[in-house]
């Protein structure tokens, strides 16, 4: 297959050198330069795939985090972080008994009126006068690079807690695996060597395609929005 793809190309090479002088020539370069297309085609499809397959293992496997501010002030910001932060320290000890992330959501979807409390409490704490709510959604990402890490765009389970009208910059994360905990109970990474070695390895190209790719599938879906 990939031994025809080359002789088509170097073949079609060699007829826009030529210039394709007569109608019968023209038309064998295009039916040429579609089976080229169609070669380049199956060669993206056949490496992405598997690289595909196992970003779709991650979305799976991943518990999310999503903090929208109120808005882009200071002080909204200030608060967005300090509720950041009280959630991810009561994160550690809610999800330690989890064996996966189909129990860490069983968890969060459980402990949602204390999250409630913790969220609430910590705006309070920095000054904010607005309600927060605590909700477990599925929505969509768009590729996240963090420091050590990358997530794949696509559909994620995620606790979003939403600050006030919620109109201000996003805070991401993970809450499972413990990627953006501090070192505790958590497992700081994904058991699947495959999944691991694709959040933490140089996958730029194929994380591109993936997204647009998860773009056009997901575009009737509301994303999460920028980050900061």
């Amino acid at each position: 297959m990939y031994m025809g793809c080359l002789r088509a190309a170097l073949f079609l090479r060699s007829r826009v050198i030529q210039g394709g002088k007569n109608e019968a020539g023209r038309g064998a370069l295009a039916r040429r330069s579609a089976l080229v297309g169609l070669c380049l085609a199956v060669g993206i499809t056949g490496w992405v795939s598997p690289f595909a397959r196992t970003a779709a293992r991650v979305r799976r496997d991943t518990l999310r985090l999503h903090v929208r501010a109120a808005g882009d002030s200071w002080q909204d910001l200030q608060v967005k972080y300090r509720v950041r932060d009280a959630i991810l320290e009561q994160a550690g000890a809610l999800f330690a008994p989890a064996a996966g992330e189909s129990e860490a959501a069983d968890l969060a979807a459980q402990s949602l009126p204390a999250l409630q409390i913790t969220a609430q409490q910590a705006a309070s704490r920095a000054g904010a006068r607005y309600p927060v709510t605590v909700r477990l959604v599925r929505q969509y990402f768009p590729t996240t690079r963090y420091e050590g890490f990358q997530l794949p765009a696509g559909q994620y389970q995620a606790l979003r807690v939403e600050l006030g009208r919620a109109e201000g910059r996003n805070w991401w994360c993970v809450l499972y695996p413990g990627l953006c905990l501090a070192a505790g109970s958590l497992p700081a990474g994904y058991e699947d060597t495959t999944e691991q070695g694709l959040v933490v390895g140089e996958y730029e190209i194929r994380f591109a395609l993936l997204e647009l790719w998860q773009r056009a599938a997901c575009r009737d879906i509301p994303a999460a929005g920028g980050i900061g």
